[in-house]
């Protein structure tokens, strides 16, 4: 199992040059990947944010062996092909370590109905699978340059227990990162799910979720977890993510 670092790009955070000092940290000690949140505008007590894909910049020239990515990107609100663009060049710019995450996006943090941006959840998840097959043409080739990695980034779909339209949707992709879990035994569960479904896999797949610090992820571990991610709310602080880095993957 996996350890990584995840951020939301808030207050002291919406400052990239600390994001990339932290990101460098997490690599010095060990984490294998640090990702950040991706939103345009957040509920309260939010106000600073920064951008995710300028962040991400700072953070691959400051790091060389992390896995780096936005989790995850409602690519409703995005244009398609300015993300691919985005996506390859950090892809280039990091030597390959880029993983893609996707998904709806949620109507609860001010960032959809203030900017004009589609609320149904339909449409959102039409625009998703519409938004990641031309993702996958571009960087395909239909755009140069093209990602380092081949024949594509990975691509992990987040979705929210205990919805499975989102898992049938990773399994054309490479993860799942379900958010919202009861307990490790719904990730066994959706493990069971994969693996039924998967019986020929030839491919590897990764079963991602969010955490905070302190968790025991014995039972995660167990239940099928690739990645554990640890996170730290909506008020995150230099000191306070450097002090759980400094503590180690474990």
């Amino acid at each position: 199992m996996k350890r990584a670092i995840d951020v939301g790009l808030f207050g002291e955070l919406a400052d990239p040059r600390a994001v990339a000092r932290l990101a460098a940290r997490a690599e010095e000690r060990g984490w294998d990947g640090f990702f950040v949140w991706d939103h345009i505008a957040y509920r309260a007590p939010v106000r600073a944010v920064a951008d995710p894909w300028v962040a991400l910049a700072a953070v691959a020239c400051a790091t060389s062996r992390v896995r780096i990515g936005a989790l995850v990107t409602p690519l409703s609100r995005r244009r398609v092909h300015k993300v691919a663009r985005e996506t390859a060049t950090l892809d280039l710019l990091s030597s390959g370590r880029l993983i893609f995450g996707a998904g709806l996006g949620s109507t609860r943090n001010n960032e959809l109905e203030p900017f004009g941006e589609v609320t149904d959840p339909r449409e959102r998840a039409r625009l998703l699978d519409q938004g990641l097959d031309a993702l996958a043409r571009y960087w395909a080739g239909e755009f140069e340059p093209v990602p380092v990695q081949r024949p594509r980034p990975p691509v992990w779909i987040a979705g929210e227990w205990p919805h499975r339209r989102p898992v049938r949707r990773a399994l054309r992709w490479d993860g799942l990162f379900p958010i919202g879990l009861p307990g490790p035994g719904a990730l066994t569960e959706l493990a069971a799910e994969i693996r039924q479904a998967r019986p020929d896999a030839s491919g590897p797949f990764d079963l991602i979720t969010e955490l905070p610090p302190d968790t025991d992820l014995g039972p995660w571990e167990r239940a099928g977890l690739t990645w554990a991610v640890t996170f730290f709310g909506l008020q995150p602080t230099e000191a306070g993510v450097r002090a759980v880095i400094d503590a180690g993957p474990g």
